[in-house]
């Protein structure tokens, strides 16, 4: 009985997160000028564009996106809250709201750390940081083979079947009314905090590439990119 309750909830939570990811996909979109000006206020960040974040510290970049992750997870935690009262009959429209604050989070980390998604591999990147969030492994030649537009599908189907198994076990006992809220906050709150340090850790690694790549093509000819090229 609670395997056949589970299996009836898993596939509940993949289609309404197929749903809710493929809205997102198409009508939720974090403003990079809008969110520029948020860094350079709100966070002082001196930077004039998104390039501009390869000059900072590395540790002032990551603790923005801290920062941002923390913020993706108090207003889930509100959400949560407040549709969690419904129990299971919520579900849906819960998973859809949560999916957006999902994504937007996703795509803050993906500003912050410099990567912007203005073109169509650009956004097949920011789908690839998703799917690595949700613990899905995506390989870049279907970057290669596929056009965008049939390409994030197919992420966001992989991406729901992994999400739905790891939500089930933890969203099963929203099926108690009298603790609904309460799990229903908890639940949304754990949900973008992992998706949130997991596309982090994406991003700052793609982050780190670029770094890289730009000190190996400043090095003098014959000077290894281990070594440091001051101080002999």
């Amino acid at each position: 009985m609670v395997e056949q309750r589970k299996s009836w909830l898993r596939r509940r939570v993949e289609t309404a997160l197929v749903g809710g990811f493929t809205r997102a996909y198409a009508t939720v979109r974090v403003d990079p000028a809008k969110f520029l000006l948020q860094l350079r206020t709100a966070y002082r960040m001196p930077i004039s564009g998104y390039h501009g974040v390869y000059s900072l510290d590395l540790g002032e970049v990551d603790s923005v996106a801290d920062s941002v992750i923390r913020s993706g997870m108090k207003v889930a935690a509100v959400e949560g809250a407040g549709l969690g009262l419904g129990g299971l009959i919520t579900i849906v429209p819960d998973l859809g709201i949560l999916s957006a604050i999902t994504m937007r989070t996703i795509q803050k980390l993906s500003l912050l750390y410099g990567f912007e998604f203005n073109t169509d591999e650009e956004i097949a990147e920011l789908w690839i940081a998703a799917a690595s969030a949700a613990g899905v492994d995506i390989s870049r030649e279907l970057i290669e083979k596929e056009v965008v537009n049939k390409f994030v599908p197919r992420v966001i189907q992989r991406i729901a079947a992994k999400a739905g198994a790891e939500v089930v076990e933890k969203w099963a006992g929203r099926v108690i009314p009298l603790a609904s809220a309460a799990i229903g906050a908890g639940l949304n709150y754990w949900f973008v905090r992992a998706w949130g340090e997991r596309a982090k850790a994406h991003f700052r690694q793609r982050h780190m590439e670029v770094r890289q790549r730009s000190q190996q093509r400043e090095l003098p000819a014959g000077v290894p990119a281990s070594l440091p090229t001051t101080g002999v």
